[in-house]
């Protein structure tokens, strides 16, 4: 089996269009969340939300390739592309040369015969839901030529390969909020069993549109808090009344420790454990008492081959709703019974990314391990709920560089745990 390490990072979020900027923003726990004029115009009940800043489409796409992207498949390639950057293999669809192991891929081959076999792997819960209800809204007869390759879940993925060049599995999962940790949990699986060497793996949502918005209020999912936007995610609070839509996505560039070392990489972490499992309880609510996603954690752990007590801290899913929370809370006490490692809840910031929550927390998640720094949880004054857990609030705190859990729940009932260690 291989070691499977983590040499770029990628991110557009609402905290920050690059690693460095996201981090400050957590750290200074201030949230993100705003009102958006699309939103306002459109008379739905929530009017607010975290929007990725600043970003600028025309750095990655000529003009005429943005009117076939809508914008979730924008921030996607963006973010990826800038994790290939950072790896240094922004030349990963071209072959290696002759007994290297440089930076191409091919779809067979190995190491040994100068290629690099590297897979693609996106989780999104919405993919691209946004442009599908625009489309739906039009005449038959006006619809654009290229509505099908715009809206296929798949789209994303498909355009990050070809772009890329990346010869090796393609795939799109979609499990709800937890897709983004599964995707880079089964891409860390498929390269430390020999499969691949290399994977782009990440998430990806964007569905801060009317038709979203409107249909998570049905189901009374979001925070009401238009008087007061900033205000609104409250993960573990005892004020919390549901979360914040966000958009954005977040990529790292997972490999082989042994291809990594030899081309003299940076490598920020590795990705040490996962698992995932299936509430097989509700269609939106978690079980009440956690234990799936306890026992999905202590899977994690053991696939880390470390104990509770080895983990720095954990970065909880905790999206500011009353269930959500109160299991995620029993499944962190449950799992470390000898007391709670520090917890933050980075959504606190950030609002809920979906599919992209994932991904993007597994960023923090790893420069937080790094830095051996806890971010403070945005809007916490405390709650019941929280009693039994150490969430860490008002100020970053200092921790010793120790591999953290970084936990994604999703509708469905979908529970996924990484492990993620510093170097």
């Amino acid at each position: 089996m291989h070691r499977v390490v983590v040499t770029g990072l990628g991110i557009k979020s609402p905290a920050g269009n690059s690693p460095a900027e996201a981090f400050a923003t957590v750290l200074a726990g201030k949230s993100a969340a705003a009102h958006l004029p699309a939103l306002l115009e459109a008379g739905v009940p929530v009017t607010f939300g975290c929007q990725v800043p600043d970003f600028d489409p025309d750095v990655y796409f000529p003009k005429h390739r943005r009117r076939h992207l809508d914008r979730p498949t924008q921030l996607g390639i963006a973010a990826a592309t800038d994790a290939l950057a950072d790896a240094g293999t922004p030349d990963a669809g071209r072959p290696a040369g002759p007994g290297t192991a440089g930076s191409g891929t091919a779809g067979s081959g190995t190491a040994g015969s100068g290629t690099v076999r590297c897979g693609t792997y996106v989780g999104t819960g919405g993919a691209n839901i946004g442009l599908t209800a625009d489309f739906g809204a039009l005449p038959h007869d006006k619809l654009p030529v290229a509505t099908v390759p715009m809206i296929m879940p798949n789209t994303t993925a498909a355009r990050i390969s070809i772009r890329h060049g990346l010869q090796g599995p393609c795939l799109t999962f979609s499990c709800a909020c937890a897709s983004g940790s599964i995707a880079i949990g089964e891409a860390a699986m498929a390269i430390r069993y020999g499969r691949i060497d290399r994977a782009l793996a990440g998430g990806v949502d964007s569905m801060l549109n009317p038709f979203a918005i409107a249909s998570f209020a049905r189901i009374s999912a979001l925070s009401r808090r238009n008087d007061a936007p900033q205000e609104a995610s409250r993960p573990f609070d005892r004020d919390r009344d549901g979360f914040v839509m966000a958009e954005g996505a977040a990529f790292l560039v997972l490999e082989r420790e042994d291809l990594a070392l030899m081309r003299g990489a940076r490598i920020y972490g590795e990705v040490t454990g996962f698992a995932t499992g299936a509430d097989a309880s509700h269609i939106v609510q978690p079980l009440e008492d956690g234990s799936v996603a306890a026992r999905t954690m202590l899977a994690a752990l053991a696939d880390a081959r470390l104990r509770p007590e080895d983990i720095g801290h954990v970065n909880a899913h905790a999206t500011a709703t009353t269930y959500n929370d109160r299991a995620e809370a029993r499944a962190i006490s449950a799992c470390f019974p000898a007391g709670s490692p520090p917890v933050t809840a980075t959504k606190g910031v950030t609002g809920h990314l979906l599919g992209a929550g994932g991904a993007v927390e597994a960023v923090f998640a790893l420069l937080c391990a790094d830095a051996g720094l806890v971010p403070p949880t945005a809007n916490f004054t405390g709650g019941p709920d929280a009693d039994a857990i150490d969430v860490v609030h008002a100020a970053p705190r200092e921790i010793e560089r120790l591999p953290v859990v970084s936990n994604s729940f999703g509708f469905g009932g979908h529970d996924a745990t990484l492990v993620l260690s510093p170097r």
